[in-house]
């Protein structure tokens, strides 16, 4: 059902096509969750380390079975990282913080998630649910990388986001019922 689905969406959502060229500066992936699909296109031109590090990851078949651990409302959604029984997934090594790309944490963006260091982003992700400027780069002030864009699926992303949720040991916000990412696959023409 995915690659008729992403077929689909690759014809649909693909200008190279129509250009005639055979590759996308901005590649495109999909996200298959048990609540429906998500499209993103990824900014590799103003966000290159982040983009290629989760392609990395997908490719890899790493975010297969992960789980959306922490599910805020008029926030964001975030996973990558942990399994349905909340063990957290060893991750590569972290990658360099690119919050300074001019890129804004606005409705619909995906961002990496990291601690408090800027450059301790790994395997893990949010998309915005909402308009979350306070995220942003500023002077004296790192910021989280955007590296792409939803540009189908907000209706998924904010269905994700209304989930109830609970504590699991020390971390809130999950969700009572486990959101599962069974698959991310790049979208090719």
């Amino acid at each position: 059902m995915l690659k008729s689905f992403l077929l689909c969406l690759s014809l649909l959502l693909s200008p190279a096509l129509v250009a005639g060229e055979t590759t996308l500066p901005n590649p495109q992936v999909v996200i298959e969750t048990s609540e429906g699909f998500i499209t993103l296109r990824l900014f590799r031109d103003k966000s290159p380390v982040a983009v290629d590090n989760f392609l990395n990851y997908v490719d890899s078949g790493y975010y297969n079975g992960t789980i959306f651990h922490r599910v805020i409302s008029n926030f964001m959604i975030q996973g990558g990282g942990f399994l349905p029984d909340m063990s957290q997934k060893a991750s590569g090594e972290p990658i360099v913080n690119e919050s300074e790309n001019r890129l804004h944490n606005t409705r619909g963006t995906i961002a990496m998630a990291r601690t408090s260091d800027p450059d301790s982003a790994t395997s893990q992700f949010y998309i915005n649910q909402r308009t979350n400027l306070a995220l942003d780069w500023a002077p004296g002030r790192a910021g989280y990388t955007v590296f792409g864009e939803v540009v189908q699926g907000m209706d998924v992303v904010d269905f994700i986001a209304s989930a109830p949720t609970g504590k699991v040991g020390p971390m809130g916000d999950v969700p009572v019922e486990p959101i599962i990412i069974k698959e991310i696959v790049r979208v090719e023409p």
